[in-house]
């Protein structure tokens, strides 16, 4: 079995799903002759050929709408966002129109529809390319939302996204794309949006991560080890759909519960989870549901110093691992 960049990973799967079906196209900023801005794309446009390897001008919101319809006429179309920043000119096409599509035709049409979207902070990309909008979308029914953080669940949970038969949005960290390796079968294979998967068995508390943070809190079960603190460390993958039982199971064991996520902390997807446990797990618990997240500043600095003072990482994660531990 190859071992895989996750960016690598991430363009296997286009060309397999593209040789699969040829209902399958990509559309997007410089995803042609570029390869993408990260060359998740590289090699697909010599491949397939421009009319199903299209660059588009720099109009987000166009570039959503074309793919609507591209989804609503029998195409599978992948389109890609150069940053999540960049999402937002898009937000009204996503929300109201794609997540809505089937609701509003009672099941007539669906919106078979995948937006890859490189997202968080990440080599000093600062203001306007180091946003984390995973709490924005997952609010919003009919749209599912994936956050796979390994080269195995990237080329997964990709294909399962093409071949889903509603819109799923497809959240790729960038400090994953050549810094995270791992064995990525030849052969063709899903794995499915909605369950969460738990990474590192543990007793004391239960930590509930995703994306670049779940390298960063096993690292800090790691730290905390040797101190007789046995962290459980579960990997949501998928925001929306929530896997509600593996969360709830895992805090039913542990008793104590930490979620770490790279986004303000305020009103951050955390909240979510945390909210979850404090209604249908309250019983379970022997300390306060807490959270880790990103400070509450408009954004992530450009300086390399600041960008990492702003970036939770192994150290501070394992300081919060410690004071509940105590608590």
């Amino acid at each position: 079995m190859p071992e895989l960049r996750y960016l690598d990973a991430l363009n296997r799967a286009h060309h397999e799903e593209m040789a699969r079906d040829e209902r399958v196209v990509v559309l997007g900023e410089d995803v042609g002759a570029k390869g993408g801005v990260f060359g998740v794309t590289a090699g697909l446009l010599d491949r397939f050929g421009e009319e199903r390897v299209i660059d588009t001008p720099l109009a987000e919101s166009a570039i959503v709408g074309c793919a609507i319809g591209m989804a609503v006429n029998g195409l599978r179309p992948i389109a890609e966002i150069q940053f999540a920043d960049f999402l937002h000119p898009a937000f009204d096409q996503i929300v109201s129109e794609a997540a809505r599509m089937r609701y509003r035709s009672n099941g007539a049409f669906g919106c078979p529809l995948v937006i890859r979207v490189p997202y968080g902070g990440a080599h000093g990309t600062a203001l306007y390319h180091s946003q984390c909008v995973e709490a924005f979308y997952a609010h919003v029914p009919g749209l599912k939302v994936v956050v796979p953080s390994t080269p195995y669940d990237a080329k997964g949970m990709l294909k399962a996204a093409v071949r889903d038969p509603d819109p799923v949005l497809f959240l790729e960290h960038k400090r994953l794309y050549r810094t995270v390796r791992g064995e990525v079968p030849e052969e063709d294979y899903e794995v499915p949006i909605g369950p969460a998967v738990v990474r590192r068995p543990g007793r004391h508390l239960s930590v509930f991560t995703y994306g670049w943070m779940l390298h960063e809190t096993l690292r800090a079960a790691e730290m905390v080890r040797p101190e007789g603190i046995e962290v459980e460390v579960v990997e949501l993958r998928t925001l929306r759909p929530l896997d509600k039982v593996t969360v709830l199971r895992s805090v039913a064991k542990t008793n104590k519960a930490l979620v770490v996520y790279e986004d303000n902390r305020f009103c951050g997807y955390g909240a979510e989870i945390a909210a979850l446990i404090a209604e249908e797990a309250f019983e379970d618990l022997d300390g306060p549901v807490m959270r880790l997240g990103g400070p509450d500043v408009p954004a992530v600095p450009f300086a390399r110093s600041l960008e990492e003072a702003w970036m939770p990482d192994a150290d501070r994660i394992a300081q919060a691992i410690r004071r509940l531990a105590r608590y």
